[in-house]
């Protein structure tokens, strides 16, 4: 067990499980799981910089791993020996609205059925997955319906939610589905759906209650900028302000107000496509909030596109445009700060902006290995 982690262990309701970590990014599911009092056996991860940091996050020491879960034989994977879970973020370009959608096209949609294979010969009791809303309705349902078929065959039934990380203390709106595979005859227990719980992040963090929006700071870690609930008023709300004069996508050029949520975190490396904020300048005798002479959006006022100087500092001295950091994005996906220091130790912001975009949000799995 990692520091900073409450385990549930000590409840006589729950059973401890041994889960396998595929798909496992820098550790998202294992967090979470963790946390809920299961213990972790093994993971796969092909890229060698989130492996870095699940490394330097985690004990894997003795622990069945796998680069490329293509590469992992069929003897390798009976090895593993018992295990209850199967936990998969499988990759979601292939299924993304953001992406050209090919599906099992993709040879990246394909992995899913590596999830099949394991299940196949290890037959957990569970199956775990996380995709994008994407998932649902492409090719006009075709595609989930064939994940459904694929996971009938093996021997699961399967039942699905789509949730929001926004509804579980942290401050950023991100959609997701989650797929529960049941082996069947195996006696598991329904797990959707269920309310929120806004409190989740509690545990994580060993701090105060973490809530929705974007201006007051942890106690000690105030000058790295961190996430506090001041107001429920502004939990649902995400707050774009303007756009920046500068090429490139339109979510590259976004600047969002600290009154509220933050979009889902792109998996963006640098290179100016990190989230922007406009952070006000509080003096004296400048109370307002004004941009270029005029009030910031408010109340539905249209955007405005801010100049390109503006990205630079000081807009009309009332507000300072900076780019989330590499901290705040992965406490945006639930991660301690003990968690980002250790990754930040072997690998960079570059990298760093990466992993927490490709994450799972460690609060939502929680609140789900908990039903488990």
């Amino acid at each position: 067990m990692n520091p900073g982690i409450t385990s549930l262990c000590e409840r006589s309701d729950v059973r401890l499980m041994k889960f396998i970590d595929l798909f496992s990014g820098i550790g998202g599911f294992r967090l979470a799981m963790e946390r809920a009092g299961h213990e972790c056996v093994g993971y796969c991860e092909i890229d060698k910089f989130a492996r870095k940091s699940y490394q330097a996050i985690f004990n894997t020491e003795g622990e069945w791993t796998e680069h490329d879960i293509r590469n992992a034989t069929d003897e390798s994977i009976r090895g593993i020996g018992r295990v209850d879970v199967i936990c998969g973020g499988f990759p979601c370009q292939a299924f993304s609205v953001a992406g050209k959608r090919q599906g099992f096209a993709d040879t990246r949609g394909t992995l899913f059925f590596e999830i099949m294979r394991f299940a196949s010969i290890l037959r957990p009791r569970y199956l775990f997955c996380e995709n994008v809303p994407g998932l649902l309705n492409h090719e006009g349902g075709d595609t989930f319906e064939t994940i459904l078929r694929a996971m009938d065959e093996v021997g699961y039934d399967a039942e699905w939610d789509c949730l929001n990380s926004k509804d579980f203390g942290v401050p950023q709106n991100r959609e997701r589905v989650f797929l529960i595979g049941h082996l069947r005859g195996a006696s598991t227990r329904k797990v959707f759906p269920f309310g929120t719980n806004k409190q989740t992040a509690d545990g994580i963090q060993g701090l105060s209650r973490t809530t929705n929006t974007l201006t007051a700071r942890y106690g000690d870690a105030a000058g790295n900028g961190s996430f506090i609930a001041e107001s429920e008023r502004t939990a649902q709300r995400i707050n774009g302000v303007g756009n920046l004069d500068i090429k490139g996508d339109d979510y590259i050029k976004r600047v969002y107000g600290t009154d509220g949520i933050s979009p889902a975190l792109p998996t963006m490396q640098g290179g100016k496509q990190e989230p922007k904020i406009a952070v006000p300048v509080l003096t004296p005798d400048r109370p307002e909030k004004r941009q270029n002479g005029r009030r910031f959006k408010e109340n539905g006022e249209p955007m405005f596109t801010l100049t390109g100087q503006d990205r630079h500092g000081v807009m009309d001295g009332n507000h300072h445009i900076r780019k989330l950091t590499p901290r705040e994005c992965w406490r945006l996906q639930g991660f301690p700060d003990w968690a980002f220091d250790r990754a930040q130790k072997v690998n960079s912001d570059s990298q760093l902006y990466k992993q927490a975009g490709n994450s799972v949000t460690v609060n939502v799995i929680y609140e789900i290995a908990k039903r488990l």
